[in-house]
């Protein structure tokens, strides 16, 4: 095959990233992420949902196919469906998708215990909804879950389905290391079994990283003839994520010839967006991304950098697009805002951008310095208000602090039209808020969720002028996380409180019977809320 054949990138942030615990996107960060993935980024293919998930991750999934449409790049945009004729192919086809990677039994295991069928009838199911996707115009990549037990403990099985799936020509075969078990000598192993018995079949590999091996296995997984390779932004993914698309671009680039189409100038801003959009931080050491990595701090590295970079390796910050902040603020301009969100690579649509500008302006006023580096903590912030009701809102507090004394709150609050008002003492001022609150609800005979984790971020390079964002996670039979931004941190956690309170209104509405106990309600699976909206306000 030569050295010199170019490798896709698959990127599934948007799928399997998503299944990351507590995370899940709103529509309109679904888009926002599509577009700079396809865009700005060049990858190859994205992997955007999975069919028949929730009604929001419809609308998720048609905002992006509309997207695509116009830009020429449907043929780009893949949902995973499953072996059910005609349902999921059905979903894909309403969501305006082209593209199917359907999820077949790459494992006896599986197969046996899983769907209780033989080889024989997997095959003819398979083979009916592969047939099926093509009459409907919709092309077909094929997922083998569980394909590395497969090849360790059924390789006979797992050999036959390759064989029958190479018979029916689908555009792809995707093997994934479902549980993150192999090392680089299997892949190196099974892989070079594979490709060498079918030589002219496109094969992508799909790392997770529970034993830190992710990217060295897909370093494998390429020498031995594979075409694709599956990756998440930030490495986001359950347990211990996927491979991370940032650490795969470079090590393809420093360690092989292969041609890549991914423009890596672009990684550190996607990166970014999607720690906000996430709301998982990126870890400070991770490569490529992580803040320590372009700072050498060491005095012996400071001396060898000056006697001929003796310490000095060819990660060089400005190659994946880490650029120093300019200022914004209210002087600064529609204008100036606008292009330095065309440098993210963000477009918004205009109601959202006159919104991020009227923020930027506030914000201003407040405090001397906006700086491209607060953009993407704006934009988080103005999206999730966007899309979430303000049935109830804050009218009005006094916050007091004296030393010596308890901290104490005196609250009004309007919920549905109707004021209420309540005052306590707590052990600091968030502290007395949430007992106000809670006596305001009481005696509505309301519930509120439990606070389960409670972070302040200050965006980097703050100084003491700067923004503070708090993230709340809330647990309300469901998890989910809410926040806010505000230059006072206790002002800040009064605002994510503030979008709880609407985002519960909502879950009791759209789902009776919710409450603080999931035990009580087990069919509350995380995969029936995934991508609604309301859920989707992760972080």
């Amino acid at each position: 095959m030569g050295h010199h054949r170019k490798i896709e990138i698959m990127d599934t942030t948007l799928r399997d990233g998503e299944q990351t615990s507590g995370v899940s996107f709103l529509p309109s960060e679904k888009l926002q992420i599509a577009k700079l993935l396809l865009d700005e980024m060049k990858v190859d293919r994205i992997e955007v949902a999975s069919a028949r998930v929730s009604e929001g991750e419809m609308e998720g999934v048609k905002r992006i196919t509309q997207w695509a449409a116009e830009k020429g790049y449907l043929d780009r945009v893949e949902v995973l469906g499953f072996v059910d004729t005609p349902d999921s192919i059905n979903w894909i086809k309403e969501a305006g998708g082209k593209v199917l990677n359907l999820l077949t039994k790459g494992s006896l295991n599986h197969l046996t215990h899983q769907l209780r069928k033989t080889p024989e009838q997997h095959f003819k199911d398979i083979e009916r909804s592969v047939l099926y996707a093509r009459e409907n115009g919709i092309s077909v990549n094929v997922y083998l879950e569980d394909w590395s037990n497969g090849m360790r403990n059924s390789m006979n099985y797992t050999m036959d389905l390759i064989g029958v799936l190479v018979q029916l020509q689908v555009r792809r075969i995707m093997l994934p290391d479902t549980l993150g078990l192999l090392n680089p000598r299997e892949v190196s192993h099974f892989l070079k079994l594979i490709t060498s018995e079918y030589p002219d079949t496109h094969f992508d590999f799909h790392a997770h990283n529970d034993y830190d091996l992710s990217v060295a296995n897909v370093l494998e997984a390429i020498y031995n003839g594979v075409g694709g390779i599956h990756t998440t932004v930030n490495g986001l993914g359950e347990r211990a994520g996927n491979a991370p698309l940032e650490s795969v671009i470079a090590v393809l680039k420093d360690f092989t010839d292969f041609k890549l189409n991914v423009k890596e100038n672009k990684i550190y801003r996607v990166s970014k967006l999607v720690e906000q959009f996430s709301g998982q931080h990126i870890p400070a050491n991770k490569p490529v991304v992580g803040e320590n990595v372009f700072t050498q701090t060491a005095g012996i590295h400071a001396d060898g950098d000056n006697k001929k970079n003796l310490y000095f390796n060819d990660l060089l910050p400005e190659r994946f697009g880490r650029q120093r902040k300019y200022a914004l603020g209210k002087t600064s301009g529609k204008a100036n805002i606008v292009k330095n969100l065309q440098e993210l690579g963000i477009s918004l649509e205009p109601d959202e951008l006159t919104k991020v500008t009227q923020r930027i302006i506030e914000l201003g006023d407040k405090k001397e310095r906006v700086t491209t580096e607060d953009l993407p903590y704006i934009i988080s912030d103005v999206l999730q208000n966007n899309s979430i009701s303000h049935d109830i809102f804050i009218e009005g507090y006094n916050l007091s602090h004296s030393k010596g004394l308890r901290p104490t709150v005196q609250l009004k609050i309007n919920i549905n039209g109707e004021s209420y008002e309540e005052g306590s003492s707590g052990d600091g001022q968030y502290d007395a808020f949430m007992k106000a609150l809670k006596k305001i609800y009481k005696s509505l005979n309301k519930e509120l969720p439990v606070l389960t984790n409670y972070s302040v971020t200050i965006p980097p390079g703050g100084k003491t002028d700067a923004f503070v964002e708090t993230v709340i996670t809330w647990d309300f039979g469901r998890i989910f996380k809410t926040k806010g931004l505000d230059s006072d941190q206790t002002v800040a956690a009064l605002k994510a409180t503030e979008k709880m309170l609407n985002i519960i209104e909502k879950i009791k509405k759209t789902e009776p019977g919710i409450g603080t106990h999931p035990d009580e309600n087990p069919e509350l699976d995380k995969k029936n809320f995934y991508g609604n909206e309301y859920s989707a306000i992760a972080g």
